[in-house]
């Protein structure tokens, strides 16, 4: 039998306050849209189609051409939304399956479930419901007293006894097309003014067409996302799956409750992380390596066998070897080579540090390209802002800079040349020359 999912995406999201786009908050470091669309393709849909309206062309920039789309201009509700998608689907499959674009949590393996259940039992629809979870905003399931489902009715709309059902619905659905599009059409405005796809389940019930449930084992995957609770909620469930899930892969985790690492990341087998760490966005740990405590590291490299100790990474990428900190900082486009020890409190932005060069301590380098075997004293500062634009500094293999030195940049210290501790640098080093005083003066280095 053949399949389209449908995602309904087309909302503002007024209870979640914010100028952005309901399905566009983020959980664990993806958008929520994301983690719908992810589990829609696990179940090789042959067609994926988005229902998008609010701040349209933010979801289609997110998303491109992974799935087709349609426009809700007016926000008429859930089957109004749906509705959009009939001239380009109608006729072309037996059956559409229909998901929520805030509802993250439900698995491709549940949905699956779902569309078995309903090719088997020849439905004309199946809904997806739960138990025990969360019922804030959700509608609730009204069986028959045999326990045939006959209806869902909307929170908004529920009486004080139908509010007291605790099985409610999950925003997953399963509709034989041949039987959908005809009677969408034909839906009344609900008291809200909406029109509710929760009403054709009423509706199928009613006209003797056989309604079908699954029941999801994990209550939480029906949580839908109505406001900021709901959504530090799910981020706590999809943050513990994380975390379970690189444990399990050969990751250490010292105290997982503390630890926060993005859906995107990937870290290597037997990398251990300590407390209180962060790890968001494209990071990629290799194997080995000790994270933490107290750190945070954002789309970055970080080769095998470093150790990053209460520091803070950013947009930069560390060779093999490399350890950094307590309390120094690695601002965006820093790239350090294999060896490297940076200690405390050193700052480094857009710059280069060739293999085993030592940083120890006290010392910022900007704009900065190091070569290799290269000790900066503590205190070092690259001078590379003129107040108006960024000069590069140029340190050659195996030179010694000494403590408090401050090189002037644009400037080039030669390969061997040593500065003087408490130097001003404001011209080229050339070679195996002694650069002191300030300003500094060349001499030449003792044998």
């Amino acid at each position: 039998m053949s399949w389209v999912a449908v995602i309904l995406a087309a909302g503002k999201g007024t209870r979640m306050k914010s100028s952005t786009p309901k399905v566009l908050h983020r959980l664990a470091g993806r958008e929520m849209i994301r983690y719908v669309v992810d589990a829609a393709k696990q179940v090789q849909p042959e067609r994926m189609v988005l229902v998008i309206g609010h701040e349209s062309n933010r979801v289609q920039e997110l998303l491109g051409d992974d799935v087709e789309y349609v426009e809700q201009a007016e926000q008429l509700g859930t089957a109004h939304a749906l509705l959009q998608a009939r001239d380009k689907l109608e006729g072309i499959v037996d059956n559409i399956l229909v998901l929520n674009g805030d509802v993250p949590l439900v698995s491709g393996e549940t949905i699956q479930d779902v569309m078995q259940h309903h090719s088997a039992t020849g439905a004309a629809v199946t809904i997806l419901t739960s138990h025990g979870g969360s019922q804030e905003g959700l509608g609730r399931v009204i069986r028959d007293e045999p326990g045939q489902v006959i209806g869902i009715v909307e929170e908004v709309e529920a009486d004080s006894a139908q509010k007291d059902i605790v099985e409610t619905n999950s925003g997953v659905y399963c509709f034989r097309s041949q039987w959908l599009w005809p009677h969408l059409a034909t839906l009344p405005r609900s008291k809200s003014g909406e029109y509710y796809l929760t009403d054709l389940i009423s509706l199928a019930a009613s006209s003797g067409e056989k309604v079908e449930s699954v029941t999801a084992q994990n209550p939480l995957e029906a949580l839908g996302i109505n406001n900021r609770i709901h959504l530090t909620q799910a981020e706590a469930v999809l943050r513990q799956r994380i975390r379970e899930r690189v444990m399990l892969d050969g990751v250490t985790l010292i105290d997982p409750p503390s630890t926060f690492i993005d859906a995107t990341v990937e870290i290597g087998q037997d990398t251990v992380i300590y407390p209180n760490t962060i790890i968001e966005g494209t990071t990629k740990i290799d194997r080995e390596c000790v994270i933490g405590p107290s750190s945070i590291i954002v789309d970055s490299f970080i080769g095998k066998g470093c150790r990053i100790q209460a520091s803070v990474i950013e947009a930069s990428t560390l060779e093999d070897g490399v350890d950094v900190g307590p309390f120094s900082h690695l601002r965006p486009e820093s790239y350090i080579e294999a060896g490297v020890h940076i200690g405390n409190f050193v700052e480094i932005k857009k710059s280069r540090l060739g293999r085993e060069t030592k940083v120890g301590h006290f010392s910022y380098l900007g704009d900065a390209t190091i070569g290799r075997n290269v000790n900066i004293g503590a205190g070092t500062i690259t001078c590379n802002y003129d107040g108006v634009q960024k000069h590069p500094t140029f340190v050659d293999d195996d030179a010694f800079i000494g403590s408090d030195s401050m090189l002037i940049a644009p400037i080039h210290i030669g390969a061997r040349a040593i500065t003087g501790a408490g130097s001003v640098v404001n011209h080229d080093v050339p070679p195996d020359m002694l650069a002191v005083g300030a300003p500094a003066r060349l001499r030449a280095k003792k044998r």
